[in-house]
């Protein structure tokens, strides 16, 4: 991972501040299985408008709700599923056995799916969609270093099997490179002080667990407030999406769009907080190139957000390719 990768990408975010971010919640026992709320669905579903026939791809399986949903809407439709997470994999052809060869799962980056449909000889698709929150199993196994609830290795990756863990990352990087993607993808004005105390508790030999970058952060700005955010959310945020290269594989893919869909075909990206949802609408402003379903991103119903608090901060934007588009007459 090069340095300019660590950064967030120039020209995007601009000098705005983030405007929501997602806060942990998840508590009780440590025993996780790959179970994971399919986030809005049903809004997703009615933007594919999911026809017999047509071939789809969920490029975040996850759990498999959302590819699980497209299959069951149409006897004769067909998935291509992409997750970069084995654990994820797996549980999702459990899942989806019962589907025969209706779907097809692969592991990569959601950033590689064009180059993926091109090593399996799949043509333009009927239509597109992708989650791209954090399982809840992955932010409730604290193999996975992803939480600061439960203690675990300050790990962070989507996939455990290639990249640099967080702490590594931490390690390589001095106090103003660390404090830049805490501010750039935490949007954390503290994020200097933190920055700081993270690295000198590093060097202290203080820094093993996601429960001791916990503390170095509260040492630098104190304990949550009452009813407030804890203050490790910004930091862990701004390490994941940096150890994962978040912004840059959407990017890849929001890129790639116009090569993998038919023309007249439907993206859905649901977001979870703003650094990533101020990329898919710019990608979707261009009216030469893409026609907006809704003037706003559509958000989970109040119903939905009741019975399942992560999906609060869930952000649905879908667009149209153009018939007339240029990359849609290749």
């Amino acid at each position: 991972m090069t340095g300019a990768h660590q950064l967030a990408l120039p020209g995007v975010i601009g000098e705005q501040a983030i405007e929501w971010v997602w806060a942990e919640d998840a508590e009780g026992d440590t025993d996780v299985t790959f179970e994971h709320t399919t986030v809005m669905k049903t809004e997703i579903l009615a933007a594919l408008a999911v026809e017999d026939g047509g071939v789809y791809v969920d490029a975040t399986l996850g759990g498999g709700g959302h590819t699980e949903a497209i299959l069951e809407a149409a006897p004769a439709a067909r998935v291509i599923a992409f997750d970069r997470d084995e654990t994820a994999a797996e549980a999702a052809r459990q899942r989806l056995a019962r589907f025969g060869d209706r779907v097809v799962i692969a592991r990569t980056n959601f950033g590689s799916v064009k180059e993926k449909l091109a090593e399996l000889g799949a043509g333009p698709v009927r239509g597109l969609c992708a989650d791209l929150g954090v399982s809840s199993p992955q932010l409730d196994d604290p193999e996975r270093g992803m939480s600061f609830r439960r203690e675990g290795p300050i790990d962070m990756r989507m996939d455990r099997s290639s990249g640099e863990t967080a702490l590594e990352l931490i390690e390589r990087l001095d106090d103003d490179a660390l404090a830049d993607i805490i501010f750039r993808h935490g949007d954390e004005r503290r994020s200097r002080r933190i920055a700081r105390s993270i690295k000198r508790a590093f060097a202290d030999g203080e820094l093993v667990t996601t429960l001791d970058l916990r503390r170095a952060i509260v040492r630098a700005v104190g304990p949550v407030r009452v009813g407030g955010v804890d203050p490790a959310t910004r930091t862990f945020q701004a390490l994941r999406i940096a150890v994962n290269l978040e912004l840059e594989e959407l990017a890849r893919l929001l890129a790639a769009l116009p090569a993998i869909l038919e023309p007249g075909a439907v993206a859905a990206i649901l977001s979870f907080h703003s650094l990533e949802d101020r990329l898919v609408k710019q990608a979707f402003h261009d009216p030469q190139m893409w026609g907006s379903l809704w003037k706003k991103p559509l958000t989970a119903s109040e119903e939905e957000r009741s019975m399942n608090v992560r999906s609060r901060s869930a952000k649905l934007r879908a667009a149209r390719l153009r018939a007339n588009s240029e990359e849609g007459e290749r």
